[in-house]
Order: structure tokens, then sequence, then C-alpha cells
């Protein structure tokens, strides 16, 4: 289960990269308005970053993912269902987040702040998320689209910003990859995802778990 949690809060890597210039830095980061309507629908994961401990190697073992919005009764709350292929299985989560003033928003039992950066592809969502639980901080930066694939600009454009956000560089997956059906039932997603933040033990096993898969994958 800690496994597929992991993709909760994003997916991804390790290795910096050099900085962008600083002239474009400036608009390459600058947070994008978004309504709810524009966040409705399914997003199918393309690749990204994140310094969340575990979060390179499960992104070797990772072969799809997918998220789920949909509104609710409340005008401010959405509904999540995110869906991953681990290993070759397939498992699902669901939790409901505030969304806000072209934010994303969860407040308890972790703080999760998430904005929106500009991309040069009319059917993506670039995302910058920070997870704040404890004395730590965590970030992620996630490229979605509305397609299996994306053209090389796009994810050009998508390395340069998470240069400009001094994140690690970015690994995209395989687009040649089965999606996961959509009768997975969810489990409960939140409770999870805070008891694997909260397991200090686990972070460490989860860095060195980073280091052998940057040793011998890549």
């Amino acid at each position: 289960m800690k496994k597929c949690v992991a993709v909760v809060v994003v997916l991804s890597l390790l290795s910096v990269g050099l900085s962008a210039p600083l002239s474009s830095c400036d608009t390459l980061v600058k947070p994008i308005t978004l309504s709810n309507e524009d966040m409705l629908g399914r997003w199918l994961y393309v690749g990204g970053c994140s310094d969340l401990p575990g979060s390179r190697s499960l992104v070797h073992l990772m072969n799809s993912a997918w998220l789920d919005i949909t509104a609710t009764a409340q005008s401010n709350i959405l509904n999540l269902v995110q869906t991953q292929r681990i290993y070759g299985e397939c498992s699902s989560l669901t939790y409901n987040v505030i969304f806000e003033n072209s934010t994303m928003l969860i407040e308890q039992p972790f703080h999760l702040k998430e904005v929106y950066l500009p991309t040069n592809c009319s059917d993506c969502l670039v995302a910058y998320e920070q997870v704040f639980t404890g004395k730590e901080t965590f970030t992620s930066f996630l490229l979605f689209s509305r397609r299996q694939s994306v053209l090389p600009g796009v994810v050009e454009m998508f390395r340069t910003q998470a240069e400009c956000l001094r994140m690690p560089s970015p690994i995209m997956i395989d687009s040649n990859y089965e999606i996961c059906p959509d009768n997975i039932a969810p489990s409960e997603g939140i409770s999870a995802l805070n008891s694997m933040l909260e397991a200090k033990m686990g972070h460490r096993v989860a860095k060195l778990l980073d280091a052998f898969f940057d040793m011998f994958v890549n």
C-alpha cells in the first residue's frame, strides 16, 4: 500500500541540472489562474520530479498513473480519484481537496499546497506542489496531459521550469503504456499518505533505494 501511496504527492527523482537564465525564469514560474472547471476531468501523468523520499524508486516501478477530478456539492471542494499501475498491478486512491484562488489545498492531517504554472500545451497541466509535515517540507513538480504523450517542446519547457525552480531533473514515463481500468474500487488516500510521511525510518530506507536506482537503472 505504501508504495502506491507515494504517488499521491507524486512520483519522481534526483540529480540537479544547471539553472536557466533568470530573465526567462520569472515568466516560466509565475502561477497562472485556473477555474474549477479547468481542473475537472481526467489527467494522465506524463512526468515530474520530487524530493519526497522513495519517489525516484517509485517512478521506475510505475507504468502509468492518472487523476480523475470531479466537482462535489461544495463549490470549493473537489474529489480526486488517482489510479496507478505499479509493477504491473493497478490500485486506486480517493481524497477530497480544497480548490480556491487557483490553488489546491489539503489542510489536515498534513498541509499541502499546489499551484499551477504556464505550459505551451493547450491540454496540459503543470503543477508545483509543497507538502509540509512536522518540520519537513517536500516539493514536487508534475506534468499532466489529457493525452498519453506530449510534443518534445512541451517537455523541454517543463525541464527548463524545473531548472528555474532548482528542482531535480524530471523523469518522463514511457508513453506506450496501458491505462488501468476505471472499475477499481479506490481506498481512502489521505490517512495512508500521512502515515507514510511520518515514517522517519522509512524515509531513510527510501533514500537508499533512490540511490540504488540512480546507480543501476539510469
